[in-house]
């Protein structure tokens, strides 16, 4: 999938520029703020400081920063609230990560495999509380304090609605009659923080009730599109695929291959094994390749970057917003938009 005139390699090179551009400065200030504060104990230091080298979050400030320009504000307003976000974030990934004992991702160690448990924990509280604090501190930024009010409420029901999608996604650790269905509707579920991220954009660029309603709506479905490519990335990776079938929920492309008769005999009879040897993860993402569970998740990641790009269409005059979606895509998307 191509915007008209311009090759996957032009897109992704264009997206970087823009991740670049506008969302290096919040992540500056994240990461300046977090390692000022005065903190004795050393490991917890290194926790926090390997914290913020780990979490290279341009994405979330610099979807903010094109989002509050799309609904007519200056995105230079974003980059105080961007920079508290991805500190929320963090501290959520984190907690995240001890929830799912994560030791990796994608061959790099997490905060919670370096550190544990206890020092993690505590790792993840420090950035969710000096995002918090940050956030407030941004009305001295210029961000108005009514503004911080409807942001406040936004923070609130996305925490609630991840929170419930991660309890709902414990029902589905180690089952393999999950719905391919099933699985999407969570998924959309833990996409509530890039819709709140878009909302608030909304917000603080002046947008009207129409465009704070497109441009969440826009958010939800890029941050389903980005939850399905991860999923795309662990049943490629041995490490992940490992850890996805013996700790976590089963990705969609395993799902949707679990669908054909002949690939779920030979995958489950797999997936049972005590201990899972390199060549048994090697079999079970072939199966899953074979199958069709790759193509079957290609499609959807399609069908919502097609949707996503579709609704902004209008407003996004400089394409920043679809261009975004697409590079997040490639190389999973192959039709032109």
């Amino acid at each position: 999938m191509t915007q008209k005139g311009h090759s996957q390699k032009e897109i992704v090179e264009q997206a970087r520029k823009l991740l670049e551009e506008r969302g290096r400065k919040a992540l500056e200030m994240a990461r300046k703020e977090i390692l000022q504060e005065k903190i004795e104990s050393k490991e917890a230091l290194e926790a926090l400081k390997f914290s913020m080298s780990y979490f290279k979050d341009l994405d979330r400030p610099a979807l903010m920063s094109m989002v509050c320009e799309v609904a007519g504000g200056n995105p230079d307003i974003t980059i105080p609230v961007a920079a508290s976000m991805i500190l929320i974030s963090g501290g959520i990934d984190i907690h995240d990560d001890i929830i799912d004992r994560s030791d990796t991702k994608l061959s790099h160690p997490t905060v919670f495999g370096k550190f544990g448990e206890e020092i993690a924990l505590l790792a993840g509280d420090a950035l969710l509380f000096k995002g918090f604090t940050l956030l407030w501190n941004s009305v001295k930024e210029g961000v108005p304090i009514e503004k911080i009010s409807s942001i406040l409420q936004i923070l609130t029901r996305m925490f609630f609605e991840l929170g419930d999608a991660e309890a709902l996604e414990l029902r589905f650790r180690g089952r393999i009659d999950v719905s391919p269905d099933e699985y999407l509707s969570l998924m959309r579920k833990k996409a509530a923080d890039i819709e709140a991220l878009a909302r608030i954009s909304a917000i603080l660029g002046g947008g009207s009730e129409e465009e704070i309603e497109t441009l969440g709506t826009y958010g939800r479905l890029l941050g389903t599109i980005l939850i399905l490519r991860d999923d795309m990335l662990d049943i490629t990776d041995f490490q992940e695929t490992l850890h996805r079938t013996k700790k976590e929920c089963l990705p969609l492309p395993l799902l949707y291959a679990l669908q054909s008769n002949e690939a779920k005999s030979k995958i489950v009879s797999t997936i049972r094994k005590q201990a899972l040897t390199k060549r048994d993860v090697e079999e079970i993402q072939r199966n899953t390749a074979k199958s069709g569970g790759l193509k079957r998740t290609q499609r959807i990641i399609n069908e919502l970057a097609k949707e996503a790009c579709s609704i902004v269409r209008k407003i996004d005059k400089d394409e920043n917003l679809q261009t975004f979606v697409i590079a997040s895509c490639i190389p999973y998307l192959e039709e032109t938009i």
